[in-house]
């Protein structure tokens, strides 16, 4: 068979890989409808050649809507047990990928454990580990030591990466002068505009940008084009900073492309329901239809404890008008570490939240399983419903707790249960009541 280095190469020769196969399957397509995607970046199949446990998936518009969970130890919570328990808990949720955001001690050990057992694409964010890996001062690090550290994690096998590449000495300018109410909220972002700053040096994932192409294609690392500026508050969605930045990440996309690269492009972030639609196509025609990978976006600032939901909201409206990628956000957004509940009610409420959007969009199949639920629940029959559910095990729980008399009804309605009445009337029986 001919040689390819990475996906998109190979789909652009007309070679048919095992991982296009695999999408192709799970995405009810032919092959020959998925390959042109996966050529001209429309579809991405995040797949380092060192993630042999890899359980393949495609991620595009057309596509149905992906879901990444962030894990990841602090100098706070610091066990990486924990961490791993949460990553298989995850896994059996339904996540797609996992992005490992460490920012605390030996970071490597837990990075590869993570690629040699986890079958959900793996992501990572090198500017934070640079500072961990090195364990020096963020002033100390020189333009080198951030690309190395890109080097490492793709030599590890981590299957895409967040690099803030369009994030320039213009922009520090340009904040100074917009006057954001909340700045920078992107953690790597703000790392990168500090050593800028500090060093009065421009940004090494943009001066370097054709060296990190090179490693990528090397690995076949799929590049996500983190949003430094992505909005943090209401009030600065839509702002020059954003858009000015997804200008430059529309110029950076083309550039990984003529490399055979694949790329993720980053959005929003926190944004008024209004806008989502507008700035989701925005995206598609600045950046030529590469996969959207959002934050929500949440759609009020005004809910910690329950951002969840804000980002559900969100991510709704966002995949049904083109985002492809919908990273969770947890109840702890804005306040802690999630744990491993916190994790769960993250994943199931972006799963949600991207099933809805993907019937609207009309994704192969989609409503399928709705109308199985719907046929349950027109049976009164308990154990199909639960073979439904998103998550069955709390919806047996809530059941099971509140046990109704009559084990075909539940203990809201009783024999008032409108699905009972009409069973029976249509059925000519007897309907009973009291």
């Amino acid at each position: 068979m001919e040689n390819y280095m990475t996906q998109m190469e190979a789909a652009r020769k007309g070679i048919v890989t095992e991982q296009v196969v695999c999408v192709a399957q799970k995405e009810r397509m032919t092959v020959d409808e998925l390959l042109p995607l996966v050529a001209s970046g429309r579809v991405v199949i995040c797949a380092n050649k060192k993630h042999v446990c890899l359980d393949a998936q495609g991620i595009g518009s057309m596509l149905s809507t992906k879901i990444n969970v962030n894990l990841g130890i602090s100098r706070d919570c610091k066990d990486y047990n924990v961490e791993m328990q949460k990553v298989m808990e995850a896994v059996r949720l339904g996540a797609h990928a996992v992005m490992d955001l460490s920012s605390h001690g030996d970071t490597r050990p837990f990075r590869r454990k993570l690629i040699s057992e986890c079958p959900a694409l793996i992501g990572t964010v090198p500017v934070y580990d640079s500072v961990i890996h090195y364990q020096r001062d963020l002033d100390t690090l020189s333009a080198r030591d951030f690309i190395d550290v890109v080097r490492l994690h793709a030599q590890d096998g981590v299957d895409f990466m967040t690099l803030h590449c369009g994030i320039t000495r213009k922009t520090i300018e340009q904040l100074k002068t917009t006057g954001r109410k909340m700045n920078i909220v992107s953690r790597g972002g703000s790392l990168v505009f500090a050593w800028m700053s500090m060093t009065g040096n421009e940004n090494p994932f943009y001066e370097y940008y054709d060296e990190i192409l090179d490693i990528c294609r090397e690995y076949d690392v799929t590049i996500s084009l983190g949003d430094a500026c992505r909005p943090g508050c209401l009030a600065d969605a839509s702002d020059a900073c954003q858009f000015e930045e997804l200008i430059l990440l529309g110029e950076l996309t083309r550039r990984a492309w003529a490399k055979d690269v694949s790329v993720l492009v980053e959005g929003p972030g926190h944004m008024p329901a209004d806008q989502i639609a507008a700035n989701m196509k925005l995206q598609q025609t600045i950046c030529n239809g590469a996969p959207f990978y959002v934050l929500g976006p949440i759609v009020t600032d005004i809910a910690p404890g329950y951002d969840h939901i804000t980002a559900a909201i969100g991510g709704t409206i966002a995949a049904m008008n083109g985002a492809s990628f919908l990273c969770y956000v947890t109840p702890a957004e804005h306040l802690a570490l999630p744990d491993i509940n916190d994790v769960k009610q993250g994943i199931i409420a972006s799963k949600i939240a991207a099933h809805a959007a993907d019937i609207a969009k009309g994704i192969r199949g989609a409503r399928e399983i709705d109308d199985k639920m719907a046929e349950a629940r027109r049976n009164l029959d308990w154990e199909d419903q639960w073979a439904c559910c998103i998550d069955p095990d709390t919806a047996k729980a809530v059941r099971s707790a509140r046990k109704p008399e009559y084990d075909d009804t539940c203990s809201m309605c009783g024999k008032f249960c409108a699905v009972r009445s009409m069973n029976k009337a249509l059925a000519g029986e007897h309907i009973d009541i009291l």
